[in-house]
């Protein structure tokens, strides 16, 4: 693999890839504190608040990684009117990415707030209704991605998180319109009915949303996944997987072939929004006319960055780009 090439498109090609993500859309919330003391009250830890942060969840931080790699990101989905979705679109703005295609309905904004003592998570809060969107805000939003196919798009990306904008119906027109349009489509899987994913032309599960549509779990060896990915493949109609095996790595399976591309060696922190990195990353690769073998290692690569993280966390262009370098000093210290 030419790592100076992957190296030229992440520092001077990204931005002219055009990509929409569509999904569910979600603010996470976290305070941070000290634990001291056990309530009163009742047997629970008090937590001296310290710190506060806000930062963009689900499909939205998939759009933030685009936009911190330098991508023309637009994103699509449903929110409610209220304080939630007020900080969400002010960070959108200020990541410069484009949120027309947010629907106000009468839903609250998917909201998941943490409570964090010293680096432990105590106890976390959902806001949201998963109930699937109704058909007069569905059409909406059918209305606006159609919109922007015509108006030209590299790539379609579905963040599903099964907090309900992701229904059958929807998925299956959206992927029936990218193709029309002659666009990619790239999906996060949530749940057991992958039918709605038909004819998907990748779709980016990890070892536990792979094992929700098998028979029986898989161990996390190359030769049993790529047996379970082909096996999926088959059944739900989907042309290429990328399944993130967490320390594994990554595997990619292609009707001709298959490649096991190893993590980088390193302490996990946290997995959280890695999915997100990886299926933001291998769809930029993507639009950006690398090939897809190329895109797989390079959104590994990125996970690797992630996971090292506490919270959720986009992956930036210079991190990205130190990662390549780092990677192309051990591949060089390593032939001497």
């Amino acid at each position: 693999m030419d790592k100076q090439a992957l190296r030229d498109f992440v520092a001077e090609k990204t931005d002219r890839c055009k990509i929409l993500v569509v999904g569910d859309v979600m603010l996470d919330k976290y305070y941070y504190g000290e634990v001291t003391r056990i309530s009163p009250e009742a047997p629970v830890p008090i937590t001296h608040v310290t710190g506060m942060k806000e930062t963009l969840g689900g499909a939205a931080n998939v759009a933030h990684n685009l936009a911190l790699l330098g991508c023309q990101t637009s994103i699509a989905g449903f929110v409610g009117d209220d304080e939630h979705c007020h900080s969400l679109t002010d960070k959108f703005v200020a990541r410069g990415i484009d949120y027309r295609g947010l629907v106000t309905t009468d839903r609250p904004t998917t909201t998941k707030l943490r409570i964090i003592g010293g680096h432990q998570q105590m106890l976390r809060l959902d806001f949201e209704k998963n109930d699937p969107i109704d058909e007069e805000h569905a059409e909406r939003f059918l209305h606006y991605i159609e919109q922007k196919l015509s108006e030209s798009l590299d790539c379609v990306i579905i963040s599903d998180y099964g907090k309900g904008a992701c229904t059958e119906m929807l998925c299956r027109r959206i992927i029936k319109n990218c193709h029309a349009h002659g666009v990619p489509v790239v999906i996060d899987p949530k749940g057991a009915n992958w039918t709605k994913y038909a004819n998907a032309d990748y779709v980016t599960p990890n070892l536990k949303e792979l094992n929700q549509v098998l028979l029986e779990p898989v161990r996390n060896e190359d030769a049993a996944v790529e047996r379970a990915v082909r096996y999926v493949m088959r059944k739900f109609r989907i042309k290429n997987v990328i399944a993130t095996r967490s320390e594994c790595g990554l595997t990619f399976v292609r009707e001709a072939d298959a490649t096991h591309i190893p993590t980088k060696a390193q302490e996990v922190f946290d997995v959280s929004g890695a999915g997100d990195t990886v299926i933001a990353v291998f769809a930029m690769a993507l639009a950006g006319g690398l090939a897809s073998a190329a895109g797989a290692y390079l959104a590994n690569l990125a996970a690797s960055v992630v996971v090292a993280k506490l919270g959720t966390y986009a992956v930036s262009r210079e991190e990205l780009l130190q990662a390549l370098q780092e990677t192309g000093k051990t591949s060089r210290e390593e032939s001497l």
